[in-house]
């Protein structure tokens, strides 16, 4: 592409938009799909692609088996936890 890198688009979203939502605690996956069409797959592509290795990777630990990044994981934690 020859376009500047932030003015990269993808899915009709520009790319540094996708990365804030990524990075954004309270943006699940399943929110980002919502609203991007994005499967969390695809986000780890573009996320892996338009990171620089280690910054990547720190995102990569942070979100892993984090709950708010996955929505239907934090439903059963909250089931898990009522005692029912």
């Amino acid at each position: 592409m020859s376009q500047d890198k932030n003015n990269q688009t993808y899915n009709g979203y520009h790319i540094s938009e996708i990365i804030e939502m990524a990075w954004c605690d309270k943006t699940s996956f399943d929110d980002i799909f919502v609203i991007t069409g994005l499967h969390e797959s695809d986000v780890i592509t573009l996320m892996r692609r338009h990171l620089k290795i280690s910054s990547f990777k720190m995102w990569r630990k942070r979100v892993s088996g984090r709950t708010t990044k996955h929505a239907k994981r934090e439903i059963h934690a909250l089931d898990d936890g009522d005692g029912a």
